[in-house]
């Protein structure tokens, strides 16, 4: 009975530890019918992986001034702003973008660019979220 109590414990904690954080995005003034959610969650290395979603959000050639890409920024607490990706069309009314990362990070942040391959933001701020 005793290593039953133990095993449940500690699946229960594999469980909710695997889980991760999930967080929506603010709506954003440049494109308002957005609904962006971002879940982070960490792996035994220590790396974090980040899974994006987001719905409704306007192609970026639609925004004045037009763009072409969405990209997704991180703010490292020891390594600045980094670029992880772009944001991959799946269909007319969902995109999204699964990485793994090991920087730690406080913020993340999605910007329209003209290019995917900048290495630092220059675009329109769609919107951010911070981590405390």
């Amino acid at each position: 009975m005793n290593n039953l109590k133990i095993f449940t414990f500690f699946s229960l904690i594999l469980i909710l530890s695997s889980c991760g954080i999930t967080a929506k995005f603010p709506v954003s003034n440049i494109a308002p019918a957005a609904d962006i959610s971002i879940k982070k969650q960490f792996d035994k290395n220590g790396n974090c992986k980040i899974s994006i979603e987001a719905k409704n959000l306007a192609a970026a050639d639609r925004l004045t001034p037009p763009k072409s890409e969405y990209v997704v920024w991180i703010v490292s607490e020891t390594d600045g702003i980094r670029n992880i990706g772009k944001l991959k069309i799946k269909n007319a009314e969902s995109t999204g973008i699964e990485t793994l990362t090991p920087f730690k990070f406080r913020e993340v942040f999605i910007t329209a660019e003209d290019q995917t391959d900048v290495s630092y933001p220059a675009g329109i701020e769609i919107t951010r979220i911070k981590y405390k």
